[in-house]
């Protein structure tokens, strides 16, 4: 549009010098030459002719001769106006039919004038984007969907198991204590899965409809590290694991604790579900600007396309939903999410080891 202001303008400004120099033109021919010819055929116009030519010497221009040429002017701007109009009513349209068809799918490409190249670059990069984003939203709507199905379905198990515990101890008053022991036992473990599942389904809840909010403070990033390995002290030991820190210095970063806490309970939780081995590394190493913290374990090799997969919403890399170490596939998308917004990364190598690398700035 501004490029078609400026063309009309040039126009108009050649059109307009163009009058005085169409009459100096004029002036010099008609005073160099003796039109002997006109007076053959017309001594009034030859008469004419020179009186204007006088005129002009003497530096007066007859109000006839200057309402032609006002007249001639005026057609001339009105013809470039009515074709600046006229254009900047079909970019108009254009655009207008361009921001309709944005969200049309049955329009694969947008196009505009091309003074509007640029902008048509951008608004299909926009439309390819917002198709993107929305086939993006229906898959985590139906994963959302399908994970909420079947953590309802598997609701009923526990729940039925400890039903049938419960009432076996309720019912038969005399049953041997080591027996007792064993469904009150198994009751409780049932307890636990009940409850891991309803923690699943509030977590669907509140990452639909929660934003994160960060509360920032300086934190110790090896002694925060040294408490969360201690908090899975029992599962640890249940499962017959060891979790070993190594750092050198002493690291301070600007962050908020309680959510940097859940990315790394989360990925040690995921190391001692997935691990083979015995032991799991944390490694905590520096440069100039950032800390990067490694967590490994030696597990099930992650194959490359399931690398690009796992920090997606509700994404499971276990599938099998009677599996324990299946989540709601939440846990590395709030992490991913919560690393993001603490200015740093986070991404994941899988070969021998496994590795999770969450990459953050330090204290400004």
């Amino acid at each position: 549009m501004k490029k078609t202001l400026i063309n009309f303008v040039i126009r108009l400004v050649i059109w307009t010098l163009s009058f005085p120099v169409f009459f100096i033109i004029f002036y010099f021919i008609i005073s160099r030459y003796d039109f002997q010819w006109v007076y053959n055929k017309s001594p009034e116009m030859y008469y004419s002719a020179k009186t204007l030519i006088n005129n002009l010497s003497d530096g007066y221009l007859p109000f006839n001769i200057l309402a032609i040429a006002i007249g001639i002017w005026l057609i001339g701007f009105i013809i470039m106006l009515y074709i600046l109009i006229r254009k900047t009513f079909s970019y108009i349209n254009a655009l207008s039919i361009a921001s309709e068809n944005i969200l049309n799918k049955d329009v694969e490409y947008i196009e505009l004038p091309k003074d509007f190249e640029n902008l048509q670059m951008k608004i299909n990069h926009l439309k390819k984007e917002a198709e993107k984003n929305e086939l993006l939203a229906r898959e985590n709507e139906q994963k959302k969907n399908d994970l909420i199905v079947y953590l309802a379905h598997d609701l009923k198990t526990p729940l039925t198991s400890m039903i049938g515990y419960l009432s076996l101890l309720d019912e038969i008053k005399d049953m041997p204590k080591k027996q007792r022991e064993k469904y009150i036992g198994v009751a409780l473990d049932k307890s636990y899965r009940l409850e891991d599942l309803i923690n699943e389904l509030f977590d669907i809840a509140r990452f639909n409809t929660e934003t994160i909010v960060l509360q920032k403070e300086e934190i110790n990033l090896n002694l925060m590290l040294e408490q969360i390995i201690d908090d899975f002290y029992p599962i640890l030991m249940e499962n017959n694991k060891e979790v070993k820190l190594n750092y050198q210095d002493k690291v301070i970063i600007d962050g908020d604790s309680d959510k940097l806490a859940r990315v790394f309970s989360n990925l040690i939780k995921n190391a001692i579900s997935y691990s083979n081995d015995k032991l799991i590394t944390i490694d905590v190493k520096t440069d100039n600007d950032s800390v990067t913290i490694t967590v490994s374990n030696k597990g099930k090799k992650i194959p490359k396309e399931e690398l690009d997969k796992i920090f997606t919403k509700f994404y499971r890399l276990d599938s099998a939903r009677s599996s324990k170490t299946g989540g709601s596939g939440l846990g590395l998308a709030i992490s991913k999410e919560i690393v993001e917004l603490h200015g740093g990364s986070i991404n994941a190598e899988s070969d021998e080891l496994t590795k999770f690398i969450v990459k953050l700035p330090f204290k400004d």
